[in-house]
Protein backbone atom coordinates (compact mmCIF):
# COMPACT_ATOMS: atom_id res chain seq x y z
CA UNK A 1 0.00 0.00 0.00
CA UNK A 2 1.79 3.40 -0.81
CA UNK A 3 0.52 5.13 2.25
CA UNK A 4 2.38 2.29 4.24
CA UNK A 5 5.07 2.47 2.52
CA UNK A 6 5.69 6.14 2.69
CA UNK A 7 4.71 6.21 6.49
CA UNK A 8 7.55 3.63 7.42
CA UNK A 9 10.06 5.94 6.06
CA UNK A 10 8.76 8.98 7.97
CA UNK A 11 8.55 7.10 10.92
CA UNK A 12 11.78 5.53 10.42
CA UNK A 13 13.54 8.85 9.94
CA UNK A 14 11.56 10.50 13.22
CA UNK A 15 13.00 8.04 15.62
CA UNK A 16 16.44 8.56 14.18
CA UNK A 17 16.23 11.48 14.55
CA UNK A 18 15.07 11.22 17.87
CA UNK A 19 11.85 13.26 17.77
CA UNK A 20 8.77 12.81 19.31
CA UNK A 21 5.22 12.38 17.16
CA UNK A 22 4.74 15.56 19.18
CA UNK A 23 7.63 17.30 18.81
CA UNK A 24 7.66 16.60 15.22
CA UNK A 25 4.04 18.35 14.82
CA UNK A 26 5.51 21.84 16.31
CA UNK A 27 8.12 21.96 13.79
CA UNK A 28 6.06 20.79 10.66
CA UNK A 29 3.09 22.69 11.64
CA UNK A 30 0.54 19.79 11.43
CA UNK A 31 -1.37 17.84 14.25
CA UNK A 32 0.17 14.99 15.90
CA UNK A 33 -2.65 13.10 15.19
CA UNK A 34 -2.61 13.60 11.61
CA UNK A 35 1.25 12.74 11.33
CA UNK A 36 0.54 9.29 13.28
CA UNK A 37 -2.12 8.46 11.02
CA UNK A 38 0.24 9.12 8.05
CA UNK A 39 2.70 6.82 9.75
CA UNK A 40 0.69 4.24 10.15
CA UNK A 41 -0.77 4.05 6.43
CA UNK A 42 -4.19 5.30 7.28
CA UNK A 43 -3.58 8.86 5.59
CA UNK A 44 -1.76 9.68 2.24
CA UNK A 45 0.34 12.73 3.88
CA UNK A 46 1.54 14.94 0.54
CA UNK A 47 4.16 16.35 -1.28
CA UNK A 48 4.42 19.41 0.92
CA UNK A 49 4.31 17.75 4.13
CA UNK A 50 7.36 15.16 2.85
CA UNK A 51 9.33 18.68 2.02
CA UNK A 52 8.57 20.08 5.61
CA UNK A 53 9.38 16.49 7.49
CA UNK A 54 12.74 16.67 5.03
CA UNK A 55 14.22 20.19 6.62
CA UNK A 56 12.63 19.62 10.15
CA UNK A 57 14.49 15.67 10.04
CA UNK A 58 17.32 16.75 7.83
CA UNK A 59 17.12 14.19 5.25
CA UNK A 60 17.89 15.83 2.43
CA UNK A 61 14.94 14.65 -0.05
CA UNK A 62 14.25 11.31 1.15
CA UNK A 63 11.18 11.81 1.94
CA UNK A 64 9.96 13.63 -0.76
CA UNK A 65 11.69 11.11 -2.91
CA UNK A 66 9.47 8.47 -0.95
CA UNK A 67 6.55 10.08 -1.25
CA UNK A 68 6.60 10.61 -4.89
CA UNK A 69 7.35 6.85 -5.16
CA UNK A 70 4.91 6.04 -3.37
CA UNK A 71 2.51 7.84 -5.63
CA UNK A 72 3.41 8.23 -8.84
CA UNK A 73 1.63 10.93 -11.12
CA UNK A 74 0.75 9.35 -14.40
CA UNK A 75 -0.98 11.55 -17.00
CA UNK A 76 -1.32 10.80 -20.87
CA UNK A 77 2.09 12.31 -22.65
CA UNK A 78 -0.68 14.65 -24.75
CA UNK A 79 -1.50 15.88 -21.25
CA UNK A 80 2.32 16.37 -20.02
CA UNK A 81 2.75 18.52 -23.35
CA UNK A 82 -0.08 20.85 -23.63
CA UNK A 83 -0.68 23.84 -20.91
CA UNK A 84 -3.59 25.31 -20.12
CA UNK A 85 -2.89 28.16 -22.73
CA UNK A 86 -2.78 25.80 -25.41
CA UNK A 87 -5.39 23.88 -24.46
CA UNK A 88 -7.68 27.01 -24.10
CA UNK A 89 -6.74 28.52 -27.20
CA UNK A 90 -7.26 25.30 -29.21
CA UNK A 91 -10.57 25.20 -27.90
CA UNK A 92 -11.74 28.88 -28.23
CA UNK A 93 -10.71 28.78 -32.09
CA UNK A 94 -12.72 25.04 -32.60
CA UNK A 95 -15.56 26.87 -30.91
CA UNK A 96 -15.22 30.41 -33.29
CA UNK A 97 -14.67 28.40 -35.73
CA UNK A 98 -18.26 27.56 -36.24
CA UNK A 99 -19.73 30.96 -35.18
CA UNK A 100 -22.33 29.30 -32.75
CA UNK A 101 -20.83 31.09 -29.66
CA UNK A 102 -20.53 34.90 -29.55
CA UNK A 103 -17.23 36.18 -27.97
CA UNK A 104 -18.83 38.31 -25.35
CA UNK A 105 -21.40 35.09 -24.03
CA UNK A 106 -18.19 32.47 -24.21
CA UNK A 107 -15.93 35.27 -21.70
CA UNK A 108 -18.93 35.83 -19.47
CA UNK A 109 -19.27 31.91 -19.04
CA UNK A 110 -15.73 31.86 -18.22
CA UNK A 111 -15.85 34.56 -15.70
CA UNK A 112 -18.88 33.18 -13.74
CA UNK A 113 -16.98 29.90 -13.73
CA UNK A 114 -13.58 31.58 -11.91
CA UNK A 115 -16.31 33.93 -9.81
CA UNK A 116 -18.11 30.34 -8.98
CA UNK A 117 -15.16 28.16 -8.05
CA UNK A 118 -12.68 31.08 -6.88
CA UNK A 119 -13.49 30.77 -2.89
CA UNK A 120 -12.97 27.07 -2.54
CA UNK A 121 -9.65 26.72 -5.27
CA UNK A 122 -6.53 27.08 -4.33
CA UNK A 123 -5.12 30.48 -5.96
CA UNK A 124 -1.85 27.69 -6.45
CA UNK A 125 -4.10 25.97 -8.70
CA UNK A 126 -5.99 28.63 -10.15
CA UNK A 127 -3.15 30.89 -11.17
CA UNK A 128 -1.83 28.96 -14.25
CA UNK A 129 -5.35 28.80 -15.85
CA UNK A 130 -6.30 32.28 -15.22
CA UNK A 131 -3.15 33.49 -16.62
CA UNK A 132 -3.81 31.36 -19.72
CA UNK A 133 -6.97 32.64 -19.87
CA UNK A 134 -6.08 36.57 -19.54
CA UNK A 135 -3.19 36.00 -22.17
CA UNK A 136 -6.38 34.93 -24.52
CA UNK A 137 -8.39 37.42 -23.64
CA UNK A 138 -5.78 40.26 -24.45
CA UNK A 139 -5.46 38.40 -27.79
CA UNK A 140 -9.11 38.38 -28.32
CA UNK A 141 -9.47 42.32 -27.74
CA UNK A 142 -6.34 42.84 -29.81
CA UNK A 143 -8.31 41.05 -32.89
CA UNK A 144 -11.81 42.02 -32.11
CA UNK A 145 -13.35 44.74 -34.49
CA UNK A 146 -15.21 46.15 -30.98
CA UNK A 147 -12.81 45.87 -27.99
CA UNK A 148 -15.07 47.32 -25.63
CA UNK A 149 -17.44 44.78 -26.16
CA UNK A 150 -14.83 42.60 -24.29
CA UNK A 151 -13.81 45.55 -21.57
CA UNK A 152 -16.26 43.93 -18.47
CA UNK A 153 -15.36 40.69 -18.44
CA UNK A 154 -11.19 41.95 -19.20
CA UNK A 155 -12.35 44.02 -15.84
CA UNK A 156 -13.50 41.23 -14.10
CA UNK A 157 -10.90 38.47 -14.94
CA UNK A 158 -8.39 41.74 -13.98
CA UNK A 159 -10.12 41.44 -10.64
CA UNK A 160 -9.84 37.76 -9.99
CA UNK A 161 -6.16 38.01 -11.07
CA UNK A 162 -5.83 40.64 -8.18
CA UNK A 163 -7.26 38.55 -5.53
CA UNK A 164 -5.37 35.69 -6.53
CA UNK A 165 -1.69 37.31 -6.45
CA UNK A 166 -2.92 38.96 -3.21
CA UNK A 167 -3.89 35.20 -1.43
CA UNK A 168 -0.45 34.41 -2.91
CA UNK A 169 1.30 37.19 -1.15
CA UNK A 170 2.05 39.05 -4.07
CA UNK A 171 1.20 42.20 -3.09
CA UNK A 172 2.76 44.75 -5.40
CA UNK A 173 1.43 42.56 -8.74
CA UNK A 174 -1.82 42.69 -6.79
CA UNK A 175 -1.76 46.34 -7.00
CA UNK A 176 -0.93 46.62 -10.33
CA UNK A 177 -4.05 44.36 -11.26
CA UNK A 178 -5.88 46.41 -9.22
CA UNK A 179 -5.29 49.49 -11.05
CA UNK A 180 -5.69 47.25 -14.40
CA UNK A 181 -9.41 46.51 -13.05
CA UNK A 182 -10.57 50.23 -12.37
CA UNK A 183 -9.25 51.84 -15.30
CA UNK A 184 -10.60 48.44 -17.33
CA UNK A 185 -13.85 49.06 -15.74
CA UNK A 186 -13.76 52.90 -16.43
CA UNK A 187 -13.33 52.23 -20.00
CA UNK A 188 -16.43 49.80 -20.74
CA UNK A 189 -18.84 52.41 -19.26
CA UNK A 190 -20.70 50.12 -17.45
CA UNK A 191 -21.57 51.48 -13.92
CA UNK A 192 -21.55 48.28 -11.69
CA UNK A 193 -18.84 47.03 -13.01
CA UNK A 194 -16.99 50.13 -12.20
CA UNK A 195 -18.35 50.23 -8.31
CA UNK A 196 -17.67 46.43 -8.21
CA UNK A 197 -13.99 46.75 -9.19
CA UNK A 198 -13.44 49.33 -6.58
CA UNK A 199 -15.41 47.98 -3.80
CA UNK A 200 -13.82 44.81 -3.93
CA UNK A 201 -10.42 46.72 -3.98
CA UNK A 202 -10.94 48.63 -0.81
CA UNK A 203 -11.50 45.51 0.97
CA UNK A 204 -8.65 43.77 0.02
CA UNK A 205 -6.48 46.46 -0.29
CA UNK A 206 -6.34 46.19 3.49
CA UNK A 207 -5.07 42.99 3.74
CA UNK A 208 -2.50 44.11 1.34
CA UNK A 209 -1.47 46.92 3.90
CA UNK A 210 -2.67 49.86 1.19
CA UNK A 211 -2.82 53.45 2.86
CA UNK A 212 -6.28 53.35 4.52
CA UNK A 213 -6.55 56.94 3.15
CA UNK A 214 -6.45 55.65 -0.23
CA UNK A 215 -8.55 52.42 0.26
CA UNK A 216 -11.55 54.75 1.86
CA UNK A 217 -11.05 57.07 -1.32
CA UNK A 218 -11.61 54.19 -4.00
CA UNK A 219 -14.79 53.09 -1.12
CA UNK A 220 -16.45 55.99 -1.37
CA UNK A 221 -16.16 56.21 -5.14
CA UNK A 222 -17.44 52.81 -5.31
CA UNK A 223 -20.48 53.87 -3.30
CA UNK A 224 -20.62 56.76 -5.06
CA UNK A 225 -20.99 54.66 -8.31
CA UNK A 226 -23.16 52.18 -7.11
CA UNK A 227 -26.43 51.55 -9.15
CA UNK A 228 -28.29 48.94 -7.57
CA UNK A 229 -28.51 47.70 -4.00
CA UNK A 230 -25.85 44.71 -3.54
CA UNK A 231 -23.53 47.47 -5.49
CA UNK A 232 -24.70 49.37 -2.33
CA UNK A 233 -24.17 46.83 0.14
CA UNK A 234 -20.55 45.77 -0.72
CA UNK A 235 -19.49 49.58 -1.16
CA UNK A 236 -21.26 50.28 2.28
CA UNK A 237 -19.54 47.01 3.40
CA UNK A 238 -15.92 48.10 2.08
CA UNK A 239 -16.47 51.70 3.46
CA UNK A 240 -17.09 50.17 6.73
CA UNK A 241 -14.08 47.92 7.01
CA UNK A 242 -12.07 50.54 6.32
CA UNK A 243 -13.12 53.06 8.88
CA UNK A 244 -12.95 50.23 11.36
CA UNK A 245 -9.20 49.66 10.82
CA UNK A 246 -8.70 53.27 10.51
CA UNK A 247 -9.64 53.91 14.64
CA UNK A 248 -13.32 55.53 13.41
CA UNK A 249 -15.71 53.66 15.37
CA UNK A 250 -18.60 55.25 14.94
CA UNK A 251 -18.65 55.93 11.43
CA UNK A 252 -17.28 52.20 10.61
CA UNK A 253 -20.62 51.37 12.70
CA UNK A 254 -22.92 53.53 10.82
CA UNK A 255 -21.55 52.18 7.06
CA UNK A 256 -21.60 48.55 8.71
CA UNK A 257 -25.66 48.75 9.89
CA UNK A 258 -26.25 50.75 6.57
CA UNK A 259 -25.04 48.09 4.73
CA UNK A 260 -26.67 45.39 6.44
CA UNK A 261 -30.08 46.90 6.16
CA UNK A 262 -29.62 46.70 2.33
CA UNK A 263 -28.52 43.57 2.32
CA UNK A 264 -31.89 42.24 4.50
CA UNK A 265 -33.89 44.02 2.05
CA UNK A 266 -32.45 41.95 -1.17
CA UNK A 267 -34.36 39.11 -3.06
CA UNK A 268 -34.08 35.70 -2.70
CA UNK A 269 -31.94 35.31 -5.58
CA UNK A 270 -29.41 38.04 -4.48
CA UNK A 271 -28.63 36.91 -1.00
CA UNK A 272 -28.36 32.70 -2.55
CA UNK A 273 -25.77 34.16 -5.36
CA UNK A 274 -22.32 32.93 -3.11
CA UNK A 275 -20.07 33.52 -6.27
CA UNK A 276 -17.06 36.32 -5.97
CA UNK A 277 -19.31 38.83 -7.78
CA UNK A 278 -22.38 38.23 -5.77
CA UNK A 279 -23.41 39.51 -2.49
CA UNK A 280 -24.87 36.69 -0.28
CA UNK A 281 -26.44 37.07 3.09
CA UNK A 282 -23.45 35.98 4.86
CA UNK A 283 -20.64 37.90 3.29
CA UNK A 284 -22.18 41.26 5.55
CA UNK A 285 -21.94 39.46 8.56
CA UNK A 286 -18.05 38.21 7.65
CA UNK A 287 -17.80 41.97 7.40
CA UNK A 288 -19.25 42.93 10.58
CA UNK A 289 -16.93 40.23 12.27
CA UNK A 290 -14.08 42.06 11.03
CA UNK A 291 -15.16 45.60 11.65
CA UNK A 292 -16.43 44.32 15.14
CA UNK A 293 -13.26 42.71 15.93
CA UNK A 294 -11.22 46.03 14.71
CA UNK A 295 -12.96 48.54 17.22
CA UNK A 296 -12.75 46.09 19.88
CA UNK A 297 -16.37 45.42 20.07
CA UNK A 298 -16.52 41.26 20.68
CA UNK A 299 -19.88 41.06 21.72
CA UNK A 300 -21.20 42.15 18.49
CA UNK A 301 -18.42 40.37 16.99
CA UNK A 302 -19.27 36.66 18.27
CA UNK A 303 -23.04 37.39 17.08
CA UNK A 304 -21.79 38.46 13.75
CA UNK A 305 -19.31 35.33 13.82
CA UNK A 306 -22.48 33.13 14.47
CA UNK A 307 -24.64 34.35 11.57
CA UNK A 308 -21.64 33.93 9.23
CA UNK A 309 -21.00 30.40 10.49
CA UNK A 310 -24.69 29.26 10.19
CA UNK A 311 -24.60 31.16 6.07
CA UNK A 312 -21.94 30.25 4.95
CA UNK A 313 -21.00 27.30 2.79
CA UNK A 314 -19.30 24.71 4.26
CA UNK A 315 -17.19 24.12 1.30
CA UNK A 316 -15.65 27.40 1.57
CA UNK A 317 -13.26 26.32 3.41
CA UNK A 318 -10.83 29.74 3.50
CA UNK A 319 -13.76 31.92 4.65
CA UNK A 320 -14.79 29.79 7.34
CA UNK A 321 -11.26 29.43 8.60
CA UNK A 322 -11.09 33.43 9.10
CA UNK A 323 -14.12 33.74 10.77
CA UNK A 324 -12.43 31.01 13.25
CA UNK A 325 -9.50 33.74 13.72
CA UNK A 326 -11.14 36.98 14.21
CA UNK A 327 -13.30 34.43 17.16
CA UNK A 328 -9.78 33.77 18.31
CA UNK A 329 -8.39 37.11 18.34
CA UNK A 330 -11.81 38.00 20.37
CA UNK A 331 -10.93 35.45 22.77
CA UNK A 332 -7.54 37.08 23.42
CA UNK A 333 -8.98 40.56 23.71
CA UNK A 334 -11.28 39.01 26.76
CA UNK A 335 -8.42 37.78 27.94
CA UNK A 336 -8.76 34.26 27.35
CA UNK A 337 -5.44 34.13 25.75
CA UNK A 338 -5.25 30.41 25.68
CA UNK A 339 -8.08 29.23 24.49
CA UNK A 340 -7.36 31.70 21.96
CA UNK A 341 -4.12 30.99 20.87
CA UNK A 342 -5.30 27.01 20.64
CA UNK A 343 -7.95 28.11 18.25
CA UNK A 344 -6.28 30.26 16.09
CA UNK A 345 -3.50 27.12 16.34
CA UNK A 346 -6.22 24.63 15.12
CA UNK A 347 -6.71 26.62 12.50
CA UNK A 348 -3.70 26.88 11.07
CA UNK A 349 -2.72 23.26 12.04
CA UNK A 350 -6.14 21.46 10.78
CA UNK A 351 -6.77 23.52 7.50
CA UNK A 352 -5.88 21.78 4.47
CA UNK A 353 -2.39 23.28 3.19
CA UNK A 354 -4.04 24.20 -0.17
CA UNK A 355 -6.60 26.65 1.62
CA UNK A 356 -4.00 28.48 3.04
CA UNK A 357 -3.69 31.90 2.09
CA UNK A 358 -1.57 35.40 2.96
CA UNK A 359 -4.96 36.90 4.00
CA UNK A 360 -5.42 34.09 5.86
CA UNK A 361 -1.42 34.56 7.40
CA UNK A 362 -2.81 38.39 7.63
CA UNK A 363 -5.54 37.35 9.90
CA UNK A 364 -3.60 34.89 11.90
CA UNK A 365 -0.93 37.87 12.73
CA UNK A 366 -3.31 40.12 14.07
CA UNK A 367 -4.39 37.65 16.86
CA UNK A 368 -0.80 37.50 17.79
CA UNK A 369 -0.90 41.31 17.69
CA UNK A 370 -3.57 41.57 20.96
CA UNK A 371 -1.29 39.19 23.35
CA UNK A 372 -0.43 41.08 26.25
CA UNK A 373 3.38 41.40 26.72
CA UNK A 374 2.99 39.14 30.04
CA UNK A 375 1.78 36.76 27.75
CA UNK A 376 4.61 36.63 24.95
CA UNK A 377 6.86 34.26 26.67
CA UNK A 378 4.19 31.46 27.15
CA UNK A 379 5.20 28.11 25.12
CA UNK A 380 2.07 28.73 22.91
CA UNK A 381 2.83 31.74 21.85
CA UNK A 382 6.78 30.70 19.90
CA UNK A 383 4.78 27.71 18.72
CA UNK A 384 2.22 29.74 17.54
CA UNK A 385 4.70 31.70 15.83
CA UNK A 386 6.66 29.09 14.36
CA UNK A 387 3.10 28.15 12.81
CA UNK A 388 2.76 32.03 11.00
CA UNK A 389 6.10 30.92 9.01
CA UNK A 390 5.15 28.10 7.50
CA UNK A 391 2.94 29.71 4.02
CA UNK A 392 2.57 26.40 2.41
CA UNK A 393 1.64 28.59 -0.53
CA UNK A 394 5.01 29.98 -1.17
CA UNK A 395 6.17 26.23 -1.32
CA UNK A 396 3.84 24.84 -4.08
Amino acid sequence: MAEAAFGVELRRSRQAAALSLRQLAVRVGYDHSYLSQVERGQRPGSPHLAELCDRALGTGSALAAAYEQAHPVLLPAAALAASPGTLEATRHGLAGSFGQVPATDEWAAVIATYSRDFAATAPTDLLPELTADVELLRAAVGSSQAPTTLAVPAAELAMVMALTLANLGKGRAAWRWWRTARDTADGSGDVATRSLARSLEAIHGLHERRPRAEMLEIADRALALADRPDRIARALAARAQVLAVAGRADQAGLALRESVAVTAALPAEVLDDTSLFGWPAYRVHCVGSYVHTSVGDTAAAYEAQDRAFDLCPVEYLRDRAELQLQRAHCLVQDGEVAAGLATAMRVLVELPDHCHTELLYAAAGRVLSVVPAVDLGRPAVRDYRELLVRRPYQQR
